[in-house]
């Protein structure tokens, strides 16, 4: 009799023995993940026509010699190059794949080996809570592994965007947000400062939908601003207490912050009138 009735446990609950074995076989330890994300993550250098650097970013291979990052990386550049973390091969941008301004991303063409590419999950099924690795290239910081967790998910005008906990630098821009699976729910895209860090991603289900339409291979100084021009890259996000933040790409250079005396209803809160000089993103 008890033989019977293991058989007919096992033959019910087999299903969801398989399905539970299958969820723990595929997360990945830290340890790997960190280890598939170095050898896919590139620091990208950007040039302007004398060949002399202005902006640093972050960007991962999403598709072969084709690498992910944001747009705003790239904005004013002539030229530019990638290096793998911790080697010193440079893989030379040919030019632009895929772009999408109201969300930031680009996906740039470049001229390189066979390099593993870091598989795209679902950012719809991402929840609040969970645990995730941010991977990038803080300013002096070259190969950061972070580690954080989904703290928010809100809406702005062009879809959704990932707030999270790992902490993020000027240089980690356009590197991959990667769940407990090792695959990237997002781009690292925007740093808050006020009051706390905030920092966000945006969705991979937008980068997913920007390869699809891929097309001819663009030259970088296609978006350069011009002069002193601000080009716009962001979209309003919800703030606390309902207040609102922008953010927008600033060409390299210097610039007043601050302002005279606290406006209500303005999220201000770098203080007086002082310099402040843009080298690089």
């Amino acid at each position: 009799m008890r033989i019977v009735a293991l058989k007919r446990f096992v033959i019910l609950f087999w299903p969801l023995i398989l399905f539970l074995f299958a969820s723990v076989a595929e997360c990945k330890t830290v340890q790997e993940i960190a280890r598939e994300a170095f050898a896919s993550t590139v620091l990208l250098v950007m040039e302007n026509e004398k060949g002399d650097p202005i902006a640093i970013g972050s960007g991962f291979f999403v598709r072969e010699g084709e690498i992910a990052s944001n747009l705003h990386v790239i904005q004013g550049a002539a030229r530019g190059y990638a290096r793998l973390v911790g080697q010193k091969a440079h893989f030379k941008i040919e030019g632009i794949a895929a772009v999408n301004v109201p969300r930031d991303l680009v996906v740039l063409k470049v001229a390189s080996p066979h390099i593993p590419s870091l598989l795209l999950g679902n950012s719809d099924a991402i929840q609040v809570g969970e645990p995730i690795y941010a991977v990038g290239n803080p300013r002096g910081l070259e190969g950061t592994f972070s580690q954080g967790i989904i703290s928010g998910i809100r809406q702005v005008d062009a879809g959704k965007i990932l707030q999270i906990t790992a902490p993020l630098s000027p240089g980690s821009s356009g590197g991959p947000i990667l769940n407990e699976q090792g695959k990237v729910v997002g781009v690292s895209v925007a740093i808050f400062h006020g009051g706390q860090n905030l920092n966000f991603a945006i969705p991979s289900n937008d980068l997913k939908a920007m390869l699809e339409k891929s097309g001819p291979i663009r030259p970088l100084s296609q978006w350069a601003p011009s002069g002193a021009q601000a080009a716009k890259t962001g979209e309003v996000l919800s703030g606390p207490d309902d207040l609102k933040m922008e953010f927008v790409y600033i060409s390299p250079g210097a610039f007043v912050m601050g302002a005279p005396e606290h406006e209500e209803g303005r999220w201000d809160r770098e203080g007086p009138p002082h310099p402040v000089t843009i080298r690089n993103g």
